[in-house]
C-alpha cells in the first residue's frame, strides 16, 4: 500500500496557483469562478492529505459565505474523512470535492490537470 504525505514539488505549485486564482476571482465577486478554482484545487490535490483537507476547509468557509447549509454540511463530513482517505491513496479521481457530487464519485478530470496528474 502506497502511503502519501507530501504533494510533489510540481503539483504543489499548480496547486497553489489555484488557490491563488480562487482568492483572486473572490475579491473580483466572481463566485462562480472562484469556486471553480476551488473544485480544481481540490482535483490536484485531494490524493495528499493536508493539500485535500485545506481544500475542503475552503470549500466550507466558502459554504459559510454563502450561507449554503448543504455545502457546509458536506464539508464538514468531508473533513471528518478526506484526508485519512488521502493519506492511503484511496480518492475517487477527478472528484470536485463539493456537496454537489456524491464523495466517493469518480468523475473526468479537465484535460490540462489531467497532463499534470500525467494519467492515462
Amino acid at each position: 500500500m502506497k502511503f502519501n504525505t507530501k504533494i510533489p514539488k510540481g503539483f504543489k505549485e499548480y496547486y497553489d496557483n489555484e488557490l491563488q486564482f480562487y482568492r483572486l476571482s473572490l475579491l473580483k465577486g466572481d463566485l462562480f469562478q472562484a469556486w471553480n478554482h476551488l473544485e480544481r484545487s481540490h482535483i490536484i490535490g485531494q490524493s495528499y492529505p493536508f493539500e485535500h483537507t485545506y481544500s475542503h476547509w475552503l470549500m466550507l468557509k466558502f459554504g459559510f459565505r454563502q450561507k449554503n447549509v448543504k455545502e457546509v454540511l458536506g464539508q464538514v463530513v468531508r473533513l471528518l474523512v478526506g484526508g485519512w482517505k488521502s493519506f492511503i491513496n484511496h480518492v475517487p479521481l477527478g472528484n470536485t470535492g463539493g456537496a454537489n457530487v456524491p464523495p466517493l464519485k469518480r468523475m473526468p478530470i479537465p484535460n490540462d490537470i489531467e497532463k499534470l496528474l500525467d494519467i492515462e
